[in-house]
């Protein structure tokens, strides 16, 4: 069983957050303030709101982050981007923009849960994120039930991204792992492959992490 540390002051926020973690079967450790949050002990993850009342959560982030490697998800407002790209240098593992998804937000706990602890779910043959199939053993493409016709890079990306939906891929690793360790071309090929694939699934799909990379957002089955 997966420990939360919930730092959340809005008690019309985190009162049926708790009650839904639980039921997912988390246990949950829930305080108000970032002073609290730097105390509190035996956690395995910690899901950080910015918005404290006592200390800046940027703040918090950092002295987490200097006290041990506990597992940060920050829960930001949307138009925060500089301040996003920040937290993550400050060590943050992943990040939830209001208003988020409940389910959004459990597949991006189990997900920086199950890198931080080393471990990774056994390769799999097809991939089922919401209306978005992956079909690796026929190196094929569904979205909506249709097939989508990607070039083999493209499907690469895709398939690079979508092994670990919700997290932020940087930049620098995926043109290592999609193209070549030893790339030193421009990265702007990424550009173009990502813009492609917009097209062709959904441009909601992939969404830009600025200043760092992409994460793919499961479309809703």
């Amino acid at each position: 069983m997966v420990r939360l540390l919930l730092v959340e002051d809005d008690l019309s926020i985190a009162t049926p957050l708790l009650t839904a973690l639980r039921r997912e079967g988390f246990e949950v450790v829930h305080v108000t303030t970032g002073g609290e949050a730097i105390d509190a002990k035996g956690v395995d993850l910690v899901l950080l709101d910015l918005g404290l009342p006592d200390i800046d959560g940027r703040e918090v982030c950092r002295q987490l982050r200097q006290r041990d490697d506990t597992p940060i998800i920050v829960v930001t407002a949307r138009g925060d981007e500089i301040d996003r790209v920040v937290l993550l240098e400050l060590g943050a593992d992943d990040y939830v923009v209001k208003p988020f998804g409940f389910r959004e937000l459990v597949a991006r706990i189990r997900a920086v849960a199950r890198r931080s602890s080393g471990q990774r779910e056994a390769p799999v043959e097809r991939l089922e994120l919401g209306t978005l199939v992956i079909d690796r053993r026929a190196h094929q493409v569904l979205m909506d039930g249709e097939l989508v016709t990607l070039t083999p890079k493209e499907y690469d990306l895709l398939d690079h991204l979508a092994d670990d939906p919700g997290a932020v891929h940087a930049r620098e690793r995926i043109m290592q792992e999609v193209w070549d360790e030893h790339w030193w071309g421009s990265t702007k090929t990424l550009d173009v492959h990502i813009a492609s694939l917009r097209r062709k699934l959904a441009p909601e799909l992939i969404e830009t992490v600025r200043g760092v990379g992409y994460r793919l957002v499961a479309p809703a089955g």
